[in-house]
């Protein structure tokens, strides 16, 4: 390996772009930009409740968010925020998200900061 010569000057930048001509070529000049999107909101849910469940789960703890009343594929989003965020496994029940372990405090916050009418948090467990 030789180092670089000192008096070599560095390499010129490219000045030529070879698109620079295709649009004039497509006759895409002048034309009128494309209408932007109009961007729905996401629904947000008037209420939820949270409760901690173990009945029917071998004795671990799992949390239930219920009563969001939103459509599956926005469930599916709302639980794939929810797991990320909570960095646990979970699941969508008829209707519901199964959350693995006690995730009470943390799903309260997720769903107040999401804009949720009101949170409804079961004590006990």
């Amino acid at each position: 390996m030789t180092k670089r010569d000192a008096s070599r000057p560095p390499p010129a930048p490219l000045v030529h772009n070879p698109f620079a001509g295709l649009a004039a070529k497509l006759g895409m000049e002048g034309r009128p930009a494309p209408p932007e999107v109009e961007v729905k909101p996401a629904p947000v849910p008037a209420r939820a409740w949270v409760r901690v469940e173990r009945a029917g789960r071998r004795g671990r703890q799992v949390t239930m968010v219920e009563g969001m009343e939103l459509s599956p594929d926005e469930l599916d989003r709302w639980l794939a925020e929810m797991r990320k965020e909570f960095a646990c496994g979970g699941a969508r029940e008829e209707g519901a998200l199964v959350l693995q372990g006690d995730q009470r405090e943390q799903a309260r916050a997720f769903l107040e900061r999401r804009g949720v009418g009101r949170v409804s948090v079961a004590q006990g467990g």
